[in-house]
């Protein structure tokens, strides 16, 4: 038997909102039907009002009944009313019962990624252990230890990355209490790890930082943010462009820009590019040419859960901006 959703999960909200927009679509839909037999019933009534056909002679036996026009208009705005809630009420319930596979679904991956999250985490901490045994062989080799620890660095990114997939699918609540992370070290580190293949790809990639902001912020968690704002700024620049990366405080906000001068967004909403899979048109108007894929929609899940948020700051035949807005931290004092 499949597990339903546990309450309070965001695909629990995300099912609600689709229920209730599907129940809204039916319960205007069958309102307007009933409104328009409403007003054709309306219509015909009032036409017969200003020619009554009255009957010449009343036979024997026979009997009428004699109506009051206001009294049966009253009457069929009643049934009206009653017809329009009896829709919503229907719809309502329609759209609960077409969703309720699509949460069992939502349901089967998150245990799939509680799963799969878990069995990886022992080999991983084992890749770990056994660079940490070769960078102890390697000794006085600098190139070889440099090298290992960047080995070990991408591990730690990887490690980082299953521990979020495995927060994200227990829906669990992200620590207030996490140590702040420097904003500038992460997104620095994340530019100089894209360094080779900017270059392979012909693109200048620049990086800047002033004030030096702190967010209470899983580093890892933002490093996959930021990386996943610069790859696909790199994806939609085209040989001789130009991305840059930013860290900067603003009014008591920790904020990272990402700016590229590729062709901007046409298309879409710019809110529903941080949809999973969204497809936009691409620069000559062609469908589908530009995919944004999972990564922007993982951006805002990281941002939202830090208490921030990702936005489109500016689009255009010059290029995109986009931001990372999060709640500057404190920096702790020194022991």
């Amino acid at each position: 038997m499949t597990k339903a959703l546990p309450a309070g999960t965001p695909d629990q909200s995300t099912l609600r909102k689709a229920s209730l927009k599907v129940a809204v679509r039916i319960s205007i839909a069958c309102a307007v039907m009933v409104l328009v037999l409403l007003a054709v019933a309306a219509l015909y009534l009032l036409n017969k009002l200003a020619d009554p056909d009255l009957p010449p002679s009343v036979a024997a036996g026979t009997r009428y009944a004699y109506l009051d026009s206001r009294d049966l208009l009253e009457a069929m705005i009643i049934a009206g009313a009653a017809g329009i809630a009896l829709a919503g009420l229907t719809g309502w319930l329609s759209a609960r019962s077409a969703i309720r596979p699509l949460g069992e679904a939502l349901a089967l991956q998150r245990r799939f990624v509680q799963d799969a999250s878990h069995e990886l985490r022992t080999p991983l901490a084992i890749l770990d252990a056994r660079i940490q045994l070769a960078q102890r062989d390697a000794g006085e080799d600098a190139v070889s230890t440099r090298h290992l620890a960047k080995i070990r660095e991408d591990t730690a990114t990887l490690t980082g990355i299953v521990n979020e997939l495995l927060l994200a699918a227990t829906a669990a609540a992200p620590d207030p209490a996490a140590h702040p992370a420097d904003l500038a070290d992460v997104a620095g580190s994340v530019a100089e790890s894209l360094q080779l293949l900017a270059a392979e790809k012909d693109i200048r990639l620049d990086f800047s930082a002033g004030g030096g902001p702190r967010a209470r912020i899983e580093p890892h968690a933002l490093r996959r943010a930021v990386l996943a704002l610069a790859d696909n700024a790199l994806a939609h620049t085209p040989p001789g462009g130009r991305v840059g990366i930013s860290v900067a405080a603003v009014q008591g906000q920790a904020v990272i820009t990402v700016a590229d001068s590729g062709p901007g967004i046409i298309g879409i909403d710019q809110d529903r590019i941080f949809d999973r899979f969204v497809r936009t048109a691409g620069p000559d108007g062609s469908h589908g040419q530009r995919s944004f894929g999972i990564g922007l929609s993982l951006v805002r899940e990281i941002a939202m859960a830090a208490g921030g948020t990702v936005d489109v700051a500016r689009t255009g035949a010059d290029g995109t901006v986009m931001r990372i807005v999060l709640p500057a931290a404190a920096v702790p004092p020194a022991p």
